[in-house]
């Protein structure tokens, strides 16, 4: 039996009109012609420079696209998107859904998240469901898969998708066509400018705050992210990844780096 748990911090917006993916494909990082039946799929919206402005899943509802975003994010994103409507035919509004993730079994319903096998199903229903788990259960599955969570994870204007592993997690096209933020993912992985990656990391002592700097040999390596008891994730330089043992803030961080990371 799978674990089932409502996320309350997640809204969805409709995204419907004729010219609905093609607006969107020119904006976001991922393939928007991908979304369809059973099939989601995971793209951030970035600035004009390739900073991290939003994530969400894109998935097809019977009269348009939805995007299963932050609840904190949905009014900014939606008034971002409509900024670049022009004259082309598209509705953004919010829609009262439920945002469910499944794990742990086959739900029956929703979709596969992208990202991973591990990581599930993303359900989105009217109506309340019967749950079985928690928000903090999910939360701790997420951080030991290394999944980032949005803003918890990315700082708004500053981060970059590789740092975050979108490419490795399935999240940018690479072939797809031009989109706002291109330049800099592409001429990141292709010239291997990647400096920084989020990583899962064991904690051994108190979780330390999110912004927390994270120490080697007296030299600051990295930022504590989110986390949770004895798991959490933090942006380390590439050197710092392979270390047994970082400081952070009276604790101790040991990097777990998962299978997907490249």
């Amino acid at each position: 039996m799978s674990n089932l748990a409502l996320l309350t911090d997640r809204a969805v917006l409709s995204v419907t009109g004729e010219d609905r993916v093609a607006f969107l494909q020119g904006l976001v990082s991922n393939d928007v012609a991908q979304a369809g039946p059973g099939r989601a799929v995971w793209a951030a919206l970035l600035t004009p420079q390739g900073k991290w402005v939003a994530d969400f899943f894109i998935t097809a509802g019977p009269e348009g696209l939805w995007l299963d975003c932050e609840t904190g994010q949905a009014a900014m994103l939606a008034q971002r998107l409509s900024r670049f409507r022009m004259r082309a035919k598209v509705q953004i509004t919010p829609i009262p859904m439920f945002v469910y993730v499944a794990w742990g079994g086959d739900p029956g319903q929703g979709v596969p998240d992208p990202r991973l096998p591990e990581a599930g199903w993303r359900i989105l229903s009217e109506r309340v469901l019967v749950t079985n788990a928690t928000a903090a259960a999910w939360d701790a599955h997420r951080l030991r898969l290394g999944l980032p969570d949005g803003s918890r994870d990315l700082e708004a204007e500053k981060s970059t998708l590789l740092e975050a592993g979108f490419d490795a997690l399935h999240g940018v096209s690479w072939d797809k066509g031009c989109y706002m933020g291109q330049e800099l993912t592409a001429r990141t992985k292709y010239r291997g400018l990647l400096k920084r990656r989020l990583v899962p990391v064991r904690i051994t002592g108190a979780a330390p705050a999110p912004g927390s700097p994270v120490m080697l040999g007296g030299v600051e390596v990295g930022t504590m992210r989110s986390s949770q008891s004895d798991i959490g994730l933090a942006l380390l330089r590439l050197d710092a990844i392979t270390a047994p043992a970082l400081d952070c803030g009276g604790a101790i961080l040991h990097p777990a780096v998962p299978a997907w990371m490249d």
